[in-house]
């Protein structure tokens, strides 16, 4: 089975189900009485029952992954000293937003190179300090699985999802895509963080050259 296929099928359909349930889509105007403070919205707020457990370690859309992605490919910086009482980390609690994507799914046709060519460097750079089995995996999709995708979930269009890496939830797929998709690898990174200096390569060529034409008179 096609990983979309079972990510559609296994994965994103109980959330398509809970957005269409408890989530009112979004009409794209801004409502004036959206300021307003109901009295019966504390009680409909807790009726509406939380959102399955993938939500918190899957990401949508190809802004909210490339920042994550972005973020990601920064080193983390040092632990403060005894010296640095004033430091503080930013985030220590390892909730799941802290964790690194496993793989991250990219509709490559039905939408201009531009939005989707910067991936591979950057799941580069991001796998850069991860374990070599547990580098972050490309995977592209086109547009029938786009569509199959955004049924799935119950929005307009899903161009990108990525999946953080957790022990529990979507093992399977995880798993699969590990074993059938290769780690990302930039040849110019590469060579990039070696440091050593490359000497500029000429190829010259020697080619015969015909009799000079004489001029007419």
């Amino acid at each position: 089975m096609h990983p979309v296929t079972h990510l559609s099928r296994s994965l994103l359909s109980p959330l398509g189900q809970y957005r269409k349930s408890f989530i009112t889509p979004s009409k794209g105007k801004r409502d004036k009485s959206r300021k307003r403070k109901s009295r019966d919205e504390p009680a409909l707020l807790a009726a509406v029952p939380p959102a399955p457990e993938l939500s918190m370690y899957l990401d949508i859309g190809l802004s909210k992954v490339s920042r994550s992605l972005e973020r990601s490919s920064v080193p983390p910086a040092p632990c403060p000293t005894s010296g640095d009482e004033d430091q503080k980390p930013e985030d220590s609690s390892g909730g799941p937003e802290a964790a690194p994507y496993a793989v991250v799914f990219v509709a490559r046709s039905g939408q201009s190179p531009a939005f989707h060519s910067h991936f591979p460097q950057m799941v580069a750079m991001a796998s850069r300090s991860l374990p070599a089995g547990q580098s972050i995996r490309l995977v592209g999709f086109s547009k029938a699985c786009e569509d199959r995708l955004s049924s799935c979930l119950g929005i307009p269009r899903t161009s990108c999802i990525a999946i953080r890496d957790n022990p529990h939830i979507a093992r399977g797929i995880i798993e699969f895509v590990r074993d059938h998709v290769p780690s990302m690898e930039v040849p110019w990174l590469q060579e990039a963080q070696n440091g050593q200096f490359l000497e500029t390569k000429i190829n010259t060529y020697k080619t015969p050259i015909g009799a000079k034409r004489a001029k007419p008179s």
